[in-house]
Order: C-alpha cells, then sequence, then structure tokens
C-alpha cells in the first residue's frame, strides 16, 4: 500500500475521489485550503483508492495521511 500525505497543514475543501476508484498519475485527488488559498493535491502514481482517511472539513497538518492506495 502507499500512502498520500499533506505536504501544508490546512482544512479539506474538495474530494474528488471515491474508494475502489482508479486514478492516474498527477490527477487531483483533493483540494485542500490554506490562508485563503486553494491547493491541489495530486496523485504521485496512478493506483486504486483503498481508503480515504479524511472528510470535507477535517483540519490536517504536514504529513497526515490523506488517501491509501493499493
Amino acid at each position: 500500500m502507499k500512502n498520500l500525505a499533506s505536504t501544508m497543514a490546512g482544512t479539506v475543501f474538495t474530494i474528488n475521489i471515491a474508494a475502489g476508484e482508479e486514478v492516474s498519475a498527477g490527477q487531483v485527488v483533493l483540494v485542500l485550503e490554506s490562508m485563503k488559498m486553494e491547493i491541489p493535491i495530486e496523485a504521485e502514481t496512478a493506483g486504486k483508492v483503498a481508503a480515504i482517511n479524511v472528510k470535507e472539513g477535517d483540519f490536517v497538518n504536514e504529513g497526515d495521511v490523506l488517501v491509501t492506495f493499493e
């Protein structure tokens, strides 16, 4: 399994994927909001989403695991 971790602290603004979905490298999987800016978070590699570890409105810190891939 591979994890996608947050690169900064912020609030989960939108989630663009669902568990079980196949994603491609570079696809925007969710958007964080930090200091009134929207920051897209992209999948680093292609894979299948095993779990989404956050929900919209959650505050995350740098290094928190956002998505787990199979």
